[in-house]
């Protein structure tokens, strides 16, 4: 089909690349952009304006216009092509433990750690006392078996590669017996099933899904038997006509039978939430108490500090699992190890752990204080004195998220808006991408803010955000 004069002259107007270079050098905006961003976009730019003009994509009543537009887009696509990827959000869903917002916040003294390991050298894998090379590990072990009276402890990327190492060493080509009922699966597809599979264990499944006896282990017991495998259902909850097998009563059996005990915590508290006013959830202690012979859980859940995978126990199997070959693969980083030092390092005082690690402050904080939080977002929001934001408070829960606490609602007063000219997913999706970007959540038409997520920084982010929309509202 052959083009329209209009098409022809736009066409004809579309400027080279290095006419492009040319006008956008002098230009002090973008004197410290790299030479291939700035050709990427102008590129891409030109390429996309030059395949809407051909299919008549592209309509501009002035010719003249053509070359500001190219500017705006040009820049548009530098802007973007310079904007981190990974960035700061505003969380004000009141999951506190949100997988998709990154899980766990760190601890002040953990960022300060972090940056000084980070930005110098240190003594990772040196023994200062002896000069000759030491174990990254040692740097946290001592401190794990502090806390939870554990012989020895190991650390990994994260609480998968936990159970998969721990697997691959204590049972390879034997069977590992769980009850139906933990045969768990947690976000990102992670199934216990499969891990066994790719560690070579094989699953020996007992019980039914909502009831398991002891006798059903003993009964599955053989000389193929590598090890009895327990798993915390930290992400959902049976109940009704329901039965399990205690982990003091699996040690019993373990014990009778020579068969180690392995429990996988997955989230994994060293705090007993049930004196905060909290669900009743394992300590990591009352298991290492029980005689479980492995315990594992995750470093960026209940724990508070970064994503890890903690390996506590008997010091004779915990020396075989630091053998396997594996370890070296699934091994943590100094920025990891010094998060996580500095975490550990504030449950030697527990109130100053509850005090200092955002995550357990979060998940303790009172009614009362989410309801004087929800004052000050108001107060904030009403300083911008528009009549287009419909404002109220709402009570409402929270969520301890990241696959902990299922059934845990904290009570929290959420702020609840609306705003005029918007429906309440267009003014969601405006608020996710601020800059930076609020994440909320919507309940009955509403966006919701809860309070027990947010920062000390972030009601006048708030505000400002709401603001910059209303500005940008078209009558």
């Amino acid at each position: 089909m052959p083009l329209k004069p209009q098409q022809q002259d736009l066409l004809k107007k579309l400027p080279g690349v290095d006419t492009m270079i040319e006008r956008l050098s002098v230009s002090s905006d973008y004197q410290e952009v790299p030479r291939r961003v700035i050709l990427q976009a102008i590129r891409l730019t030109i390429d996309g304006m030059r395949s809407a003009i051909i299919e008549d994509r592209l309509h501009i009543p002035d010719l003249d216009l053509l070359d500001g537009m190219i500017d705006e887009r040009v820049g548009k696509e530098i802007k973007a092509r310079m904007t981190l990827n990974l960035k700061r959000v505003i969380n004000a869903t009141g999951v506190v433990i949100h997988t998709n917002l990154g899980r766990s916040l760190l601890a002040e003294e953990s960022l300060a750690h972090i940056t000084d390991i980070a930005s110098r050298y240190s003594n990772l894998e040196l023994n200062l006392e002896t000069g000759k090379r030491g174990l990254r590990y040692s740097a946290v072990e001592s401190l794990l078996c502090d806390i939870s009276g554990a012989e020895s402890a190991l650390v990994v990327n994260n609480n998968a590669a936990a159970v998969l190492l721990c697997l691959d060493t204590l049972a390879c080509g034997k069977e590992v017996i769980v009850s139906r009922g933990e045969l768990v699966e947690i976000g990102g597809s992670f199934r216990i099933p499969d891990v066994m599979e790719k560690s070579g264990g094989f699953l020996k499944e007992v019980g039914t899904t909502n009831r398991t006896h002891p006798q059903d282990y003993t009964r599955a017991i053989t000389e193929k038997t590598g090890l009895l495998l327990k798993v915390h259902t930290s992400n959902y909850s049976i109940q009704g006509f329901t039965a399990s097998v205690s982990l003091t009563d699996m040690v019993a059996i373990g014990r009778e039978h020579a068969i180690p005990v392995m429990e996988d915590l997955g989230s994994g508290t060293f705090v007993d939430f049930s004196k905060y006013g909290l669900a009743k959830e394992p300590t990591v202690q009352e298991s290492v108490a029980a005689g479980c012979d492995i315990v594992t859980f995750s470093g960026d859940k209940l724990l508070g500090g970064p994503q890890a995978g903690i390996i506590i126990g008997s010091k004779h199997l915990v020396d075989a699992i630091k053998k396997n070959p594996l370890t070296r693969a699934l091994r943590i980083d100094k920025m990891t190890l010094a998060a996580l030092e500095s975490t550990l390092r504030l449950y030697l005082d527990e109130e100053k752990a509850i005090s200092r690690i955002p995550t357990l402050r979060m998940l303790t904080m009172s009614k009362k204080q989410t309801n004087v939080l929800s004052d000050l977002i108001i107060k904030k929001i009403r300083e911008l004195d528009d009549p287009r934001i419909e404002i109220q408070s709402l009570d409402l829960f929270s969520k301890a998220g990241g696959g902990s606490l299922p059934l845990l609602e904290l009570p929290s007063t959420c702020v609840a808006i609306r705003m005029a000219g918007l429906s309440t997913h267009e003014l969601e999706q405006r608020l996710r991408s601020g800059c930076p970007p609020l994440i909320a959540r919507i309940e009955n038409d509403l966006i919701i803010l809860d309070p027990r997520t947010l920062q000390i920084d972030e009601p006048d982010l708030i505000r400002d955000a709401l603001d910059f929309i209303l500005r940008n509202l078209k009558p």
